[in-house]
């Protein structure tokens, strides 16, 4: 019998729901679902969490192979979550073009200023730069917040939005001839590539 298969006739053979188990056992019920479809494995502090509170022990919980599975399935979700906290982290820093002075003011006045300090351009310009600022800021926030969840899906969306952001911030940058903030978000953006490309390349 499959741990899926044993985890739903414990939680049966108690009269339990997956939102009354999911209680006891302090997870969320979209846990107890996926580890009972078998889409999933709980953690190991879960599974001994599982084993205090059926009285069972680990091994009869689960197999050796499943242990591995996993233990490896621990593994990659710690990773995701330090993947998307790191590049919510690169998706915060263009904040600091806010403040620093590295936009060119226009050929009448071309000294360098911060965003705020911009007068030598025109007005939608310097919308467009704080709207792909704030953007960019907002969304790596809510990748710092997303990776203390157990949430995949909303990691990869965060992700792949980070990247378009990036992308976008960048051209904007070069397009309107600031180097200095467009070399920055380059470098974001070549960063968090790498990072992703990393955790491809993991097992």
């Amino acid at each position: 019998m499959e741990f899926n298969e044993k985890l739903q006739e414990l939680r049966k053979s108690r009269a339990l729901t997956q939102e009354k188990l999911a209680e006891e056992l302090f997870v969320s019920r979209t846990a107890i679902s996926k580890w009972e479809s078998g889409r999933g494995y709980p953690s190991l502090d879960s599974l001994k969490e599982i084993s205090r509170y059926f009285s069972v022990s680990i091994d009869e919980l689960i197999g050796s192979e499943e242990i591995i599975s996993a233990a490896e399935e621990e593994k990659k979700e710690n990773l995701d979550r330090v993947l998307s906290l790191l590049c919510g982290t690169l998706d915060i820093l263009p904040g600091l073009l806010l403040f620093l002075p590295v936009f060119g003011n226009g050929t009448e006045t071309p000294t360098s200023v911060s965003l705020f300090g911009i007068t030598g351009q025109s007005p939608w310009i310097k919308t467009v730069f704080a709207a792909v600022i704030t953007l960019t800021v907002l969304n790596g926030i809510c990748g710092v917040i997303i990776s203390r969840f157990e949430k995949p899906v909303w990691n990869h969306h965060r992700l792949v939005t980070g990247l378009a952001l990036s992308v976008t911030a960048t051209a904007v940058f070069i397009v309107t001839r600031q180097p200095y903030a467009g070399i920055l978000c380059l470098t974001i953006l070549v960063m968090k590539g790498m990072l992703i490309g990393r955790r491809k390349d993991l097992p």
